[in-house]
């Protein structure tokens, strides 16, 4: 059986947190493929300057090179108007395929405001991580359904102090690694 999880976000930008989790959720899972999904217009985040999804995925592309079970897909980039986890793994779903839907602590203390929930939550177990050391702890709207902790170290980095550190011109490849930090600056993205 193929064990399989999608990894979404707005990756804006992708950083060193990301690629932990990516790595993590391979191994922990023993998964046999890890689909790395930007959104393309994030229905819960709104305010944030979110660079052009082609320039996501590509900054994606970089930052997980050397992950031979990771891909970047791009479904939700193509998708007109707001996209939703339960639309997204339904598409992309094959029969004898086994899911995971790999999330942060912040996203599933708030998951019960998530488009068709429990017909999400049918589909595959939840891989969560937390943040910054704080503990797994669901969302008490939740029907009942399977999770996994991700074991990861305490990391704070997060994509919006990254685009202020950007416009204050500090050195961000400590957090996004030389290529993608290269990438930003070329692109002129989040104000650089």
């Amino acid at each position: 059986m193929n064990i399989k999880a999608l990894f979404g976000g707005s990756f804006n930008p992708p950083h060193r947190a990301h690629r932990a989790l990516a790595e993590q959720a391979i191994a922990q899972l023993a998964l046999s493929e890890l689909l790395l999904v930007p959104a393309g217009r994030p229905w819960q985040k709104t305010g944030a300057e979110l660079a052009p999804g082609a320039h996501r995925a590509a900054m994606l592309e970089l930052q997980m090179q050397g992950l031979a079970q990771a891909r970047v897909c791009p479904i939700e980039l193509e998708h007109p108007g707001p996209s939703y986890s339960i639309d997204t793994l339904l598409q992309l779903r094959q029969p004898a395929e086994r899911w995971f839907l790999v999330i942060g602590q912040d996203q599933y203390a708030r998951l019960s405001s998530w488009h068709r929930v429990a017909e999400l939550l049918s589909l595959c177990v939840l891989a969560v991580a937390g943040r910054g050391g704080q503990a797994v702890t669901p969302d008490p709207l939740l029907p009942p359904h399977r999770f996994t902790e991700l074991h990861l170290p305490a990391d704070s980095t997060s994509s919006t102090a990254i685009r202020a550190a950007v416009q204050r011109g500090d050195d961000i490849r400590p957090l996004v690694g030389d290529e993608v930090a290269s990438y930003i600056s070329r692109h002129n993205l989040y104000g650089a």
